[in-house]
């Protein structure tokens, strides 16, 4: 009780920041960025580089009321399988400027509902990307799979054109839940699924849950984090719910009324920490767990822990590209977003031009506190040294910051010889002592609780 009590002096029940999925965030792109920009960041890529390649599908057969991505409902197949004709052409135009020899060390298709693709619609796409840019070796490709809106014929079409990752959303497996959500998915049609992907040979299996929604309580949430638990799942992403019905209207229909209190939140967060990490599973950064052969675990061991737009990764790719409406792109000059309206992306991609509209150029500070954030979100560490040689940060401006972070959050964080690193029972601070670095005003955004 002691402990919570400092917690909330310290503001983690009131507080609002980014989950420091990029740095600067997002709202701080700028229009300064196009085309040119795009191409001329691509063609820096050196031959023979490993890049990562995102793809995103922004169709939904149905809108989940919970959801904050960038998506639109259909309920037919036509717009989804002329997206996919202009994702080839992306494919086709990404290709033209990539130097010789490049290889995909990731390939993820997002959305969305990724698998609302038709099966050949998948099989072409997927002969497009790999002629375009191989697979390299040890390299993945995943699929973000919705339970709902899959079968036997587009699995096969996946597994067969090399699928190895597999990425299941449940959210919560409790019926009421999923009904106040807009999300409704058994426990048996995703058992059923899970069955599917591992009869095809495909052993990684990622999971997706989340805590904070509506009328979760620690006894239901302790049943749908045992289901997962049954389910096996080699990684699993435990998102804080994030209620911004100011950026995603849907999200209205939704009772914030309902909606668990943040020292509530933290319960359930504790709650099924303990389950994961009994039953084997590592935890990996503020909301991962992994079991221990899994890439994330071997990544945080081996210090090689990354964050990037889809949470924690063990990817070591400088470049991450990104196709499709929406998409962000990160480059070690900056970043790129594709425009967000389908049709505004479609029109420009049948015009033969990339549909970037706006991004970021880093500077050396910009790049210096991306990577502090980043080693404070993965490793709950900051290497000074590392920050100095590399990123040439001022030694006398970092012990500067570090000791005003350690008085603004006393023993919640603490200065070593190595550098800062937040303890034990600093951890649910971890978003707060990151903004702490973070040089740019986020009065301007709205961002999810911090717990």
């Amino acid at each position: 009780m002691k402990h919570e009590s400092q917690l909330a002096r310290l503001g983690l029940f009131d507080a609002k920041v980014p989950r420091y999925t990029s740095y600067p965030t997002a709202p701080h792109f700028s229009k300064d960025i196009g085309p040119s920009q795009f191409i001329e960041w691509i063609e820096a890529i050196p031959a023979g580089a490993s890049i990562s390649l995102y793809m995103h599908v922004p169709f939904c057969r149905r809108l989940c009321w919970f959801c904050a991505c960038r998506t639109q409902g259909t309920q037919t197949d036509a717009p989804v399988k002329t997206y996919a004709e202009t994702l080839i052409k992306e494919v086709a135009m990404l290709k033209s400027h990539l130097a010789p020899g490049v290889k995909l060390s990731r390939l993820h298709w997002g959305g969305g509902t990724a698998t609302l693709l038709p099966a050949d619609s998948m099989r072409k796409i997927a002969e497009a990307v790999f002629e375009a840019v191989p697979l390299g070796e040890n390299g993945e490709f995943s699929v973000e799979i919705d339970p709902n809106e899959i079968d036997d014929e587009r699995m096969d079409a996946l597994a067969q054109s090399g699928m190895n990752r597999a990425s299941v959303g449940i959210q919560d497996f409790d019926p009421f839940i999923q009904s106040v959500i807009g999300r409704e998915q058994t426990f048996e049609v995703t058992k059923m699924v899970v069955d599917m992907i591992r009869d095809r040979g495909i052993n990684s299996l990622n999971a997706d849950i989340l805590y904070g929604l509506p009328h979760q309580t620690p006894q239901k949430m302790t049943e749908s984090v045992e289901k997962v638990l049954s389910l096996k799942p080699d990684r699993v992403a435990f998102y804080g719910y994030a209620h911004v019905p100011w950026m995603s209207r849907r999200q209205s229909l939704i009772p914030s009324e309902n909606l668990p209190t943040p020292p509530e939140r933290l319960e359930l967060f504790h709650l099924s920490r303990e389950l994961f990490t009994k039953a084997g599973y590592d935890v990996i950064g503020i909301d991962h767990f992994a079991l221990p052969h899994d890439g994330l675990a071997t990544a945080l061991k081996a210090g090689k822990l990354r964050r990037n737009f889809q949470g924690y990764t063990d990817d070591q790719a400088e470049a991450l590209v990104g196709l499709g409406a929406s998409s962000i792109s990160r480059f070690p000059q900056g970043f790129a977003q594709n425009e967000s309206p389908t049709g505004t992306y479609t029109a420009a991609i049948r015009e033969g031009k990339f549909s970037t509209h706006r991004g970021f150029v880093f500077s050396k500070e910009d790049l210096m506190r991306g990577r502090l954030i980043e080693m404070l979100m993965c490793d709950f560490k900051a290497d000074k040294a590392e920050l100095v040689s590399q990123w040439g940060a001022d030694p006398a401006v970092l012990d500067a910051e570090f000791a005003a972070c350690v008085a603004k959050f006393e023993d919640m964080v603490v200065v070593t010889e190595a550098g800062l690193e937040i303890p034990e029972q600093g951890r649910p601070l971890t978003r707060m002592i990151a903004r702490h670095f973070d040089a740019y005003d986020l009065s301007k955004a709205g961002h999810s609780s911090a717990i």
